[in-house]
């Protein structure tokens, strides 16, 4: 399990949070896990806002990500990154960049081959004017990553002196520690390379077991798939979970297929906590919306009382372990109507209620307008 940090801001260091826990290898830390999230209000997905995103100007951009490419890099890292971000800045498949903007860099500015042979073109980093949220460095072969261009170390020393936080992306890792970026800081590592890692930095802390880490202004993923996690999370941060929401079901997402606990966890904002049990607790919360379980029988499963559960609850998330899965069932509820073209009546037992009134009741309670309102004002939006 995941849990995700502060936003990392320019000249400001957000706390260290790994995307599950540490390796033997890792040094212990002191993590700064954020609170159970509480709901982000009564967002509307992109189609409430279309005529301020077609008349929006480049200041109003809300993520902005440089991509380093070093030679031989894998092609999907690239690809994950730049189509979560497509997805997350435009209006259906328009792929403007108008709320994000993605721009792919490289130490001279020719062409770069990817590890599969396929050339990218991109721009050269020094011409940029490193005005981005991030960079992302994205690793090759090793044995292609024993050298580097001075141009494109500048760049990225210029990245860091000025606050940018630097991600690593599969060995793009490597290629930050052997250039001095890793000191003191936890990385995320593919366990493919662990070796590789051990015996190139003996004594850089790591960890295999989780998608990516956040380390201060250091962000690391394992590469592969997780770059998808790695892009709604920052997404998230930035933009919102309704754009994080359109990323998931945009790239991994189908009407006709059964919807994963991985795909529900992102859909409900990545609730996490200091408190295990509470960790726990949410977690077969998210796994069973459609057939709730009873508080009781979650608590005996989390090894804890009722009480002590319920105790747990309110200190943490200012709701009752009750309350907490029905906003949870809700929020979901809210996520599918605005996803999917599933009637009210579907929706609310994969949610998990015994009928349509009680969905619909809780859900005008807690959001301040119906599920029916709710999808005319998306088809007002669209007409």
């Amino acid at each position: 399990m995941r849990h995700s940090g502060k936003l990392p801001t320019k000249g400001n260091s957000a706390p260290k949070t790994a995307a599950s826990k540490r390796s033997h290898n890792a040094p212990t830390r002191t993590d700064g896990h954020a609170a159970a999230a509480p709901d982000e209000g009564n967002q509307l997905v992109d189609r409430l806002d279309a005529a301020k995103i077609k008349t929006a100007p480049r200041t109003g951009v809300e993520l902005m990500v440089g991509i380093f490419l070093w030679p031989r890099f894998p092609l999907l890292s690239l690809a994950g990154l730049c189509d979560a971000l497509r997805h997350a800045a435009d209006l259906g498949d328009q792929s403007r960049q108008v709320r994000c903007t993605w721009t792919v860099l490289s130490a001279t500015g020719e062409p770069v081959a990817s590890s599969c042979g396929v050339e990218v073109p991109t721009l050269a980093a020094a011409s940029s004017d490193c005005r981005f949220d991030y960079v992302a460095v994205i690793g090759g072969l090793l044995p292609f990553m024993k050298t580097a261009d001075a141009r494109g170390l500048k760049f990225l020393n210029q990245a860091a002196k000025s606050g940018v936080p630097l991600i690593g992306i599969c060995t793009g890792s490597f290629a930050l520690a052997k250039h001095g970026f890793m000191e003191g800081r936890m990385a995320c590592v593919h366990p493919f390379h662990v070796n590789d890692w051990k015996e190139a930095f003996p004594e850089l802390a790591f960890t295999t077991n989780c998608d990516y880490v956040f380390d201060g202004d250091r962000i690391t993923c394992a590469g592969g798939i997780s770059i998808i996690e790695l892009a709604t999370e920052l997404i998230r941060l930035h933009c919102g979970p309704d754009r994080a929401a359109k990323v998931v079901h945009q790239m991994t997402v189908t009407r006709k297929s059964a919807i994963s606990h991985v795909t529900r966890r992102r859909a409900l904002g990545y609730a996490s906590a200091d408190n295990d049990k509470l960790r726990q607790a949410i977690v077969l919360m998210e796994k069973n919306i459609t057939t709730p379980l009873e508080i009781a029988v979650i608590a005996k499963i989390v090894d804890s009382s009722s009480r002590q559960l319920e105790r747990v609850f309110l200190a943490e998330t200012g709701a009752s372990p009750s309350e907490f899965y029905r906003n949870s069932r809700l929020k979901y509820g809210r996520w599918l109507l605005t996803s999917t073209d599933s009637p009210v009546s579907t929706i609310a037992y994969e949610c998990g209620f015994a009928d349509a009134s009680h969905f619909i009741r809780h859900f005008q309670q807690l959001y301040g307008v119906s599920p029916g309102r709710l999808r005319k004002a998306l088809s007002a939006a669209d007409a």
